[in-house]
């Protein structure tokens, strides 16, 4: 099979739909398929062109086994909607070239992620001209989620915005995406059933296990062995609902048994990081090493999950499956309906996100009851196994690109 991936994010990057994009990549050309990737250099979560890569020409390089060509991108140094929608369309049109560039290559697939939708239109338009099939994988409607977060106003706009994204998601050979709540979605936005996969997130279950002796990183970090860990590990963005962060760790300062850590990198740290200044309870990381992933994870007494309220239903965050698989309970912000609540209330404690005062007691409900947070974690570890292990979600998505390819001609 020849795999042309096209999309803005992809390995180096450490978080989200780059570091996904890359595993999928090496799992697939490691199991002997051609795979290509046209994509931009790493810049995600930081907002930076990481050092030895470039913004502005065109580089080619090989990542375990696949082409990868990287084009040139605009970053902007501080992020808003009118410079978002900017820095997409950097990318969207400076990747034109090295999308041509494989057409005498021919793929049989060309398979596009969301974000950005902003590539689409020339990704179908070439899968078209080749007799390639077309499949959009959607980790994030950010049509949506842009209009309910604030990025881009007005109902006219989101109209206008939101016909675009069903034209053209309806024009797909496959859509997939990471939940059953986003694939109803995409069902409500016209795509026929019948064209729709489920393409979860997974962790690899062999390398993030429980830890079965204090993680290192309580030595470097001087916690206490007999205090309680609540970690935040990810991106620190707009759809995190970080603001929940600092008054958590505001509320419970007076309680000497816990301890934060934050982890991350991204738009939102430096509040964050204003907002705890002098609060001994609280550390900070950037991202951290993928070899130390485990260790970081295990740290975790509890993993917290915030999420803004306007977001809670828009996203299944990628960052609950290497939570899961350490084996610790998750507190999240999430509504019983939806699917993050559901799977998060079978292992951990699901309060209203946004809602600081709840948060806080239901940390410190956790923090007073090891035996609870052993069991919690117990099926946390046993839903991760059962449902995202790595080799068993990919495994799936091969056959379905298989089943892709031999679809009838047109």
């Amino acid at each position: 099979m020849k795999l042309l991936v096209y999309g803005i994010n992809f390995a180096p990057e450490l978080t989200g739909i780059g570091k996904y994009t890359g595993d999928m990549v090496a799992w697939l050309a490691e199991r002997g398929h051609d795979v290509r990737v046209v994509t931009a250099p790493p810049y995600y979560p930081d907002w930076q062109v990481r050092a030895g890569y470039s913004g502005s020409r065109y580089t080619r390089e090989e990542w375990h086994g696949a082409q990868v060509f990287r084009t040139p991108l605009w970053v902007p140094r501080k992020v808003n909607g009118t410079r978002r929608l900017l820095h997409l369309a950097s990318f969207a049109i400076a990747s034109i070239p090295a999308l041509l560039a494989q057409w005498r290559w021919k793929p049989d697939v060309v398979w596009m992620t969301e974000p950005p939708l902003f590539c689409t239109p020339a990704g179908l338009l070439f899968a078209r001209m080749r007799s390639a099939r077309s499949w959009l994988h959607i980790q994030d409607y950010e049509v949506d989620a842009a209009f309910e977060l604030g990025l881009l106003q007005g109902e006219r706009l989101r109209s206008i915005v939101s016909s675009g994204e069903r034209h053209l998601m309806q024009r797909f050979d496959r859509v997939s995406t990471i939940s059953q709540r986003m694939l109803e979605r995409a069902r409500s936005k016209g795509v026929a059933p019948e064209r729709l996969r489920s393409f979860p997130n997974w962790a690899d279950v062999s390398a993030i296990q429980p830890l079965s002796r204090p993680s290192p990183y309580r030595r470097e970090l001087g916690i206490p062995d007999d205090a309680v860990v609540a970690l935040y590990s990810g991106n620190m963005g707009a759809k995190q609902g970080l603001e929940l962060l600092a008054d958590l760790a505001l509320q419970t300062r007076s309680d000497p048994n816990i301890v934060f850590v934050f982890c991350g990198n991204g738009a939102g740290r430096e509040g964050l990081m204003a907002r705890c200044a002098g609060l001994p309870n609280v550390h900070f990381l950037d991202l951290q090493p993928v070899e130390r992933l485990g260790e970081l994870l295990g740290l975790a007494d509890v993993h917290l999950l915030p999420q803004r309220a306007d977001a809670a239903d828009l996203v299944m965050p990628s960052k609950l499956t290497g939570m899961l698989s350490s084996g610790r309970p998750v507190l999240a912000g999430a509504r019983p309906e939806t699917e993050l609540g559901q799977v998060v209330a079978q292992c951990g404690r699901i309060v209203p996100p946004e809602d600081a005062t709840a948060f806080a007691a239901a940390l410190q409900a956790l923090a007073a009851d090891a035996p609870l947070r052993r069991t919690l974690g117990e099926r946390a570890r046993r839903f991760a196994e059962e449902h995202v292990a790595h080799d068993a979600v990919l495994a799936r998505f091969e056959r379905d690109l298989l089943d892709c390819i031999a679809l009838p001609p047109r």
